[in-house]
């Protein structure tokens, strides 16, 4: 009975407290209050420590911060933000409109804890025409739309891009080559032998003839396929009957092409020309949207996200946020189709359309083939999300598995895996993966030039001790107080006892004593199964042949290795075509071009005299006189 009561005044004691916490954070939020116009803006709701908390638009600053000032009627969620709040900052705009563009920006950029977070924000690919040359090029483009052509897009993925750039090869016979290497060229590369490009380089086709073929892809692109097909099948019956087979077959070749990607595609809507449609699926707690991407009545691919929420928004406070967030850098299509109603769909209409510089329409659609598109989506949200809870479980169990097997205070939440590579020393590098529950943390993978001077090539244990002090002096100066996700619960090196003591060493001298550091070494014949971890402090041990954990292991040290190669092939690779002309100031890659191609060489760029370097295209004065410099310094 005594111990009832004991856990019943507990209990009251911590109610009290919360009770307490959530009235000193609404009198700081009353004060502000005060002070607040009746304008629209942006608030930011900050703890103690100057986090961020959450950030908010309103049309009234005033009354919508005022909210927040009531003791009833909050949310689980709501209450426990208020309670950590020590301090308010707030941004006046024009418009509310002004307020929504600014606040999705500070979301993306601070990562508030209680805010909706798109965590996975990349840019999507274009396919480019090219209009800068005779005969134009037909590639992949991400990033800025800074060449001359025709852009199309965007594409979901780089799997949908390259499966319409394969059709466009196939059925237009269109160069994907480089302009240097179409300029090069003297005899046909072997996508002309296999039938995937017309050769225009050695003039086996004539430049109107290409032109034609541009003209046909740029149609197909744009949704008008049907007659592009219809003019084959006619050129294809006319090459027959004038007993042409060649130029039939390949004819038919071309439109069969364009038949299969069109199948592949899936659905292909025949009223909605332009559209994004966004769905969202929640369960338990956790949420996904699905985003398809329809243009030129063809279906251009779609992709899952998982927001990161607190399980208590409603879905249309979801869709907005996640909305502003992604396209912050990303075109919207003209029409874009949702599962669910959004709170200020006026309000983000009229953003999205300054933002595309014409009309954004955004509905809910009940009936008909836009109704059929989005229950398409919703399908595809439920299944993406029900295969990301199952992985998160099956991880969840690996991670107690790790947990127990290594004698850990619990499942960590932040494993960091390093390995180096080199050849004999040269060009190395460090490289750092991140896993934890929700799988890879590839935003978070980092890459290490192995800079030190006083390291003998090929001295894996310094390498290590350097990566591993870059790593953790960075984070020591910049979260001393560990108070953010960045500090790993565990390390995990690729190496013996040796290895795990240099780690530790590297760590000590840092003042970080509390990090786990486990060495994963392979046995005495090197084969995967049969490897042995240390830890300080424990025994040499080894997992069962067929232990998950065992397994898991595997996957995590083969990831950073992965990683590894191919940084250091990568810097390799920079090396290989590296010239002394990179190195000069005021030389940049045209001139370095126009360099290259007056001397024929960097070497004969190094002898050459001022009159000589002043003689090339785009080379200065001054600039000729700095090169010669760089190049003759005196004694």
């Amino acid at each position: 009975m005594a111990h009832n009561n004991q856990h019943s005044f507990d209990e009251e004691g911590r109610a009290d407290a919360e009770r307490d916490r959530l009235q000193t954070g609404a009198e700081v939020i009353r004060n502000h209050v005060k002070t607040l116009p009746d304008a629209p803006g942006v608030y930011r709701m900050l703890d103690a420590k100057g986090e961020v908390l959450y950030v908010g638009k309103a049309r009234s600053l005033r009354k919508r911060v005022a909210n927040y000032t009531k003791l009833s009627g909050q949310s689980a969620r709501i209450g426990r933000m208020i309670s950590a709040t020590a301090s308010m900052m707030f941004l006046r705009t024009e418009t509310e409109t002004e307020a929504l563009l600014l606040e999705q920006n500070l979301i993306k950029q601070l990562k508030p804890r209680y805010n909706v977070l798109l965590r996975d924000d990349k840019s999507f690919p274009n396919i480019l025409v090219t209009d800068d040359h005779a005969f134009p090029q037909i590639a992949k483009h991400r990033g800025a739309k800074n060449r001359e052509g025709r852009y199309f897009g965007p594409f979901a993925s780089a799997g949908s891009v390259n499966r319409t750039l394969n059709t466009l090869q196939k059925a237009f016979l269109l160069r994907n080559c480089s302009d240097s290497m179409f300029d090069s060229r003297t005899r046909p590369c072997l996508l002309y032998q296999i039938k995937r490009c017309s050769a225009p380089c050695v003039g086996k086709i004539s430049e109107e003839g290409y032109k034609e073929l541009v003209e046909d892809a740029v149609k197909y692109l744009q949704g008008r396929s049907t007659k592009v097909q219809g003019q084959l099948a006619k050129e294809m019956a006319e090459a027959s009957a004038n007993m042409e087979f060649e130029r039939a077959a390949a004819l038919r070749d071309r439109i069969r092409a364009m038949t299969n990607v069109q199948s592949v595609q899936g659905i292909n809507p025949e009223t909605v020309a332009e559209a994004d449609v966004i769905a969202l699926h929640e369960q338990d707690g956790q949420a996904c949207v699905q985003v398809f991407f329809f243009r030129a009545h063809q279906n251009w691919g779609n992709r899952a996200y998982f927001p990161r929420t607190g399980g208590a928004e409603s879905a249309a406070e979801i869709l907005e946020s996640f909305m502003g967030q992604f396209y912050g850098n990303k075109e919207p299509a003209r029409l874009i189709l949702m599962s669910h109603e959004i709170e200020n769909a006026d309000l983000m209409r009229e953003a999205l359309s300054t933002k595309l510089g014409r009309k954004v329409v955004i509905g809910v659609p009940q009936r008909g083939e836009k109704r059929m598109l989005v229950d398409q989506a919703m399908k595809n949200a439920r299944e993406s999300l029900g295969r990301r809870m199952s992985e998160t479980a099956t991880q969840a169990k690996l991670l107690d598995g790790l947990a127990d097997a290594f004698d850990l205070d619990g499942p960590p939440q932040r494993i960091e895996v390093y390995d180096n590579s080199h050849i004999q020393g040269a060009h190395a590098v460090g490289a750092m993966i991140v896993a934890g529950p929700e799988g890879w943390l590839k935003s978070s993978y980092r890459k290490f030039n192995i800079k030190g001077d006083k390291i003998t090539p090929g001295d894996d244990f310094g390498m290590m001790k350097e990566v591993l002090d870059r790593r953790f002096s960075r984070l020591m100066k910049e979260d001393p107080d560990r108070q953010s996700d960045q500090w790993p619960d565990l390390v995990l090196i690729d190496g013996g006892p040796g290895q795990v003591s240099a780690a530790e060493g590297a760590l000590a001298e840092l003042g970080v004593e509390d990090v786990t550091i486990i060495g994963v070494a392979k046995g005495t014949e090197r084969d995967a199964g049969k490897e042995v971890f240390y830890r300080d402090g424990m025994p040499p041990k080894a997992l069962p042949f067929r232990d998950p954990v065992l397994y898991f292991t595997q996957r995590l040290r083969d990831e950073a290795h992965r990683f590894a190669i191919g940084t250091h092939r990568a810097k390799r690779a920079k090396a290989t075509t590296a010239t002394p002309l990179d190195e000069v100031p005021g030389v940049g890659a045209s001139r370095k071009r126009a360099l290259l191609a007056h001397f024929g060489s960097a070497k004969a760029v190094t002898r050459a005299g001022v009159e000589d370097l002043k003689a090339v295209e785009g080379i200065s004065d001054s600039l000729a006189e700095q090169i010669y410099g760089y190049f003759n310094v005196d004694g």
